[in-house]
């Protein structure tokens, strides 16, 4: 990879999450930490982002465009998209959170008979056409550049009804398994959601382990079900299935 492509992916890295330490960010990158931080000093020099000790927060200019979220760690979102999936049972409700990999999700509902509840527009946009889905999409205002709905016409409709199944993200997950939201307007969003939901199942790739947020959305106790990769956080992993939650490998 070239410095240039690295250090983009770095700069979108930052912008889903909010903040991302060294040792992260190497992880996700696959180089060295000297590498990485190289590339934030750089960056903080051009004012891509801002150094801090440790690591570095994202500057405040909007949020990071869908498209670019969704090309970062397509393979690893895609596996446990197909594994979510693969919990619900045909004839069931489906409420479907913001985000690229409950798009994943949605793209492997296709052709099933289900109703699926969303503020995602992009699994609007993804499900409109499938006459085997009844499609819901809840109200509320259009964060455009995240293709999401929030505020209180969102919360008011998820306050409405009740599903069996919620597909959630997150930026992080925290040692002691709570989750973390970066987005603080999202926040409300998410724990409608989770009040409207039968079994809350969390989507979490491993560098959401302990990934970064500073808003809590829910405490472990409050999932169901964590469907990540093999190779996350051990010690996370343990917090939660001591929390009584099903931790799902994909």
């Amino acid at each position: 990879m070239l410095p240039k492509q690295r250090q983009d992916q770095i700069v979108r890295a930052l912008r889903a999450d909010g903040a991302g330490g060294v040792k992260v960010l190497a992880g996700k990158l696959g180089v060295s930490e000297a590498t990485i931080r190289r590339d934030l000093e750089q960056l903080h020099a051009e004012g891509r982002l801002t150094r801090v000790y440790g690591g570095a927060l994202a500057v405040d200019g909007g949020d990071e465009p869908f498209a670019d979220v969704n090309a970062v760690h397509a393979e690893e979102k895609d596996r446990i998209a197909r594994r979510a999936a693969e919990l619900v049972t045909d004839g069931e409700s489906v409420l479907l959170d913001i985000g690229t990999t409950a798009l994943r999700v949605a793209q492997h509902l296709h052709g099933r008979s289900l109703t699926v509840v969303t503020s995602n527009l992009a699994v609007l946009e993804e499900l409109q056409y499938d006459e085997q889905i009844e499609l819901i999409v809840l109200g509320g205002f259009v964060r455009r550049s995240y293709r999401s709905l929030v505020g209180y016409l969102t919360e008011e409709s998820l306050r409405q009804i009740h599903v069996d199944w919620l597909f959630l993200g997150t930026s992080g997950v925290r040692p002691d398994g709570r989750v973390m939201d970066s987005t603080m307007i999202e926040v409300p969003v998410k724990r409608a959601m989770i009040n409207a939901a039968e079994r809350v199942v969390l989507l979490a790739d491993r560098t959401k382990f302990p990934g970064h947020g500073v808003a809590r959305v829910c405490e472990p106790g409050e999932l169901s079900i964590v469907v990540t990769e093999p190779d996350s956080d051990p010690a996370t992993r343990a917090q939660l299935s001591e929390a009584g939650v099903e931790v799902v490998l994909a």
